[in-house]
């Protein structure tokens, strides 16, 4: 028995499929949906998604969002959202330097700006931390990569 799981992006379906199981990072701790789940509507906070589906599990980073939950469908709206094989870690480190350069240069003050270059640097350093936990042997991280 399978459950439909959608994880749908500001710019992109970032997945669509049949699965066993999906595990979310909920603003109030991480929580395991399985086919038959009553509904629920659900914060998720900044974290990894993963899905099983046949015996094989994927994972995405979610920078935040909502998730609906319905007997045999999870609906996924994702701030951001990434697969972890995809995450290209040249460019996570490039867009963690700017963000830091960023909030160095920024005064407090300026609040909106602030909280833009802080969020992205959450956002960058969620990317980098999910691909040295969790990239696979398939994908290996080299030595480069290793100084994240």
């Amino acid at each position: 028995m399978t459950i439909r799981c959608e994880i749908i992006s500001q710019d992109r379906t970032v997945f669509q499929g049949d699965v066993d199981i999906v595990v979310l990072p909920g603003a109030a701790g991480e929580m395991g949906i399985l086919p038959h789940h009553a509904p629920v509507l659900a914060i998720l906070k900044y974290g990894v998604i993963r899905i099983r589906r046949q015996g094989r599990e994927e994972l995405f980073t979610v920078a935040g969002g909502i998730a609906e939950v319905q007997p045999d469908i999870v609906t996924i709206l994702a701030d951001a959202a990434e697969n972890i094989e995809e995450i290209d870690i040249v460019r996570a480190k490039a867009a963690k330097k700017r963000a830091e350069e960023a909030l160095a240069n920024t005064k407090p003050e300026d609040q909106d700006t602030y909280l833009l270059m802080e969020a992205a640097l959450r956002r960058s350093n969620l990317r980098l931390d999910a691909v040295r936990r969790y990239r696979r042997a398939g994908a290996p991280i080299t030595e480069q990569d290793e100084s994240m």
